[in-house]
């Protein structure tokens, strides 16, 4: 899907029904063919250029050409109650602003549903690092979820343990790796950014027109690295908690399994006292007090003493 928006003063931003215009923002979510080719030709870009941000296995990178700037980055998503990320392909030319995702996001949602503050599509740099600070937030939002949900899962097998609980601890600690490590390729992006002032590193001449960059942009971007270094912390201390809660769980569950073992083995050696017993004295042979009318009721006494004095036994060394 491709739509079309722009701000403007004192009206805030509209969507163009697709009629470009210079300083408009070109905002496409899993596009078909013919829409990339319209992108492409409207922006002066390749298409293949647009594309790259539409493999899941892309990477953060910054790329660049004559005309264009090319920021990849990686995006927190949750689909199904399972925490994920997305590559976020952001393209700057000289008279637009393109983003490209492969599916929705409530990123992009934040500037076109909820109008945020201080947002103007031509705006190319600001609006850059606007995006790079919601993606830390957002970042930082789901971790705080991904805790409380590990924290719901661990109350829930202090209780009973199952392998649902266990399976839903796997998912967040596979999430929290994802979380890491795009949190530390996008560090990398925005550390080229602060470095270059994205300009001197990227090789774009000054009066391209592409890309400017104030002061107050250069203390956004600081924020920016900032946010995403707590997200970077919280992800690795989310996870290392969370490692070391799994490894626990293993030694709990193991540690039960031969408890439970070790009691089902007493068990049987008890059980198996009394059978010894009966079974010698059911062999059809001559055996001891095979007249006396008290066999039976000897046996019986002689087999429950045996069994409780093992049992007395087993207790004393904690078998029981």
């Amino acid at each position: 899907m491709l739509t079309i928006y722009k701000t403007f003063e004192g009206e805030g931003l509209k969507n163009l029904n697709n009629i470009f215009e210079k300083g408009s923002w070109i905002h496409i979510t899993n596009p078909t063919d013919e829409e990339v080719s319209y992108t492409g030709n409207v922006c002066q870009v390749p298409a293949e250029v647009i594309k790259y941000a539409l493999d899941e296995e892309e990477s953060s990178r910054i790329d660049y050409d004559d005309n264009y700037v090319l920021v990849i980055i990686k995006i927190p998503v949750v689909n199904n109650d399972i925490y994920d990320t997305l590559p976020l392909g952001i393209i700057i030319t000289e008279d637009c602003f393109v983003t490209v995702c492969l599916n929705d996001n409530p990123i992009m949602d934040e500037f076109i549903k909820i109008r945020q503050r201080d947002f103007y599509t031509y705006k190319k740099t600001r609006f850059l690092l606007q995006i790079l600070f919601k993606t830390a937030a957002y970042y930082l939002r789901y971790l705080k979820q991904i805790d409380k949900k590990s924290e719901e899962i661990e109350r829930r097998l202090h209780q009973s343990m199952k392998n649902e609980e266990l399976i839903q601890l796997l998912k967040l600690e596979k999430s929290l790796v994802y979380f890491t490590t795009s949190l530390k390729a996008n560090e990398i992006v925005m550390e080229k950014l602060l470095k270059s002032r994205l300009l001197k590193g990227l090789h774009v001449p000054e009066n391209s027109g592409l890309i400017k960059m104030y002061e107050e942009d250069e203390d956004l971007l600081e924020d920016v690295i900032t946010e995403n270094k707590q997200a970077i912390e919280m992800s690795e201390i989310y996870s290392s908690i969370l490692s070391g809660t799994m490894d626990a769980y293993a030694s709990v569950i193991s540690n039960n399994l031969n408890i439970v073992m070790k009691f089902l083995t007493s068990i049987t050696i008890v059980l198996s006292i009394p059978t010894l017993i009966a079974s010698l004295y059911g062999m059809n042979v001559p055996i001891p007090f095979q007249q006396s009318p008290f066999a039976f009721a000897g046996i019986l006494i002689a087999s429950f003493v045996i069994s409780l004095v093992t049992v007395i036994v087993f207790i004393k060394w904690k078998m029981f």
